[in-house]
């Protein structure tokens, strides 16, 4: 009798324990959080929407506005004193020290 009390304790146990990781691994997919969305691949978003903006530079001589687009593969300069405001990268260009961007609305 004891044996089956002890079994029975046992098998409580692994019960509650494989409970308890399926709830840790549990994921609601029709509301992720949006920092899980941004974090997942433009395409495989519940709506698809691109990583790619639009921004205005300030340049930080003239203070004339340019506009940019944030994944630019060419050097951008400043129209007013050719000052370089961004250099490409892989991805996203980078934007020149001392600049300050506005992302655009649409």
């Amino acid at each position: 009798m004891h044996l089956i009390i002890v079994i029975y304790s046992i098998h409580l146990h692994i019960k509650y324990f494989l409970l308890s990781t399926l709830l840790q691994l549990a994921k609601d997919l029709l509301h992720p959080s949006p920092e899980e969305e941004k974090r997942s691949h433009k395409k495989k978003r519940l709506v698809q929407s691109p990583n790619s903006y639009f921004m205005d530079v300030k340049c930080p001589g003239c203070y004339k506005i340019t506009t940019v687009f944030s994944h630019a593969q060419t050097v951008v300069l400043c129209v007013g004193c050719s000052t370089v405001l961004c250099q490409p990268t892989g991805g996203k260009a980078r934007l020149t020290e001392g600049c300050s961007f506005r992302r655009k609305q649409h």
